[in-house]
């Protein structure tokens, strides 16, 4: 399966379904599982880092009226302007994520606006700054945890990017999530809180085995 397919053109596989929320894979064949991700935190819902695929402005609709896109990564934008013009909504994000936008913006602060939703500064690196989003249930991030195969190894079930083991992102350690949505790959919603503290607590030690299997994702 190819790593990354911005070509091929087939329904969406929804993922992390629940009461207020789900996410879907544009592409389902491809090693990278980019996962978008439609919330309702009480106020409307909010479209996050989504790739466009067919149909799925009809199960985005269906949880509620659309009140904003956000991009959490300053690396990509994925389709975001595409969304915020399709539902004429703005697109947010924070302000370390810096980047043109086609689309009209709004600067996101401390929480989500309007909602009880933190925004939570995960990386600060050059080139690469990132939030997550956490309403005390639920924990979104972008790119510096996942659950693609790259992602994971050993006793892992949401694992930190290979890129960032090596300095894993502490400011996560405060939250306790019941359920992880992630970037890349399917969300986990039975004992997050610990899966996620093994995913920060092992992240250095797991360092070379993460390495080799994303060089093995690549082939």
């Amino acid at each position: 399966m190819p790593f990354k397919d911005d070509e091929t053109t087939v329904e969406p596989e929804i993922v992390d379904r629940f009461d207020g929320g789900f996410g879907w894979f544009a592409h389902p064949g491809e090693t990278m599982q980019r996962a978008s991700h439609a919330i309702d935190f009480g106020d409307g819902v909010w479209i996050v880092d989504p790739v466009d695929a067919p149909g799925i402005d009809a199960e985005i609709e269906a949880l509620g009226e659309v009140k904003g896109v956000a991009v959490l990564l300053d690396r990509h934008e994925r389709d975001a302007a595409a969304f915020a013009r399709r539902f004429d909504v703005p697109l947010s994000h924070p302000p370390y994520v810096d980047r043109e936008f086609d689309a009209p913006t709004e600067m996101l602060g401390a929480t989500l606006p309007g909602e009880d939703v933190e925004v939570i500064r995960t990386l600060s690196w050059p080139g690469w700054s990132e939030a997550a989003l956490y309403d005390g249930q639920t924990l979104l991030t972008a790119d510096v945890l996942g659950n693609a195969s790259y992602f994971t190894v050993g006793p892992e079930r949401i694992g930190v990017h290979p890129m960032v083991r090596l300095s894993p992102p502490q400011n996560l350690r405060r939250v306790n999530p019941d359920r992880i949505l992630v970037g890349h790959g399917p969300g986990i919603d039975e004992h997050a809180t610990r899966a996620l503290d093994r995913a920060l607590n092992g992240a250095r030690r797991r360092l070379p085995q993460a390495w080799v299997a994303g060089l093995k994702s690549l082939f």
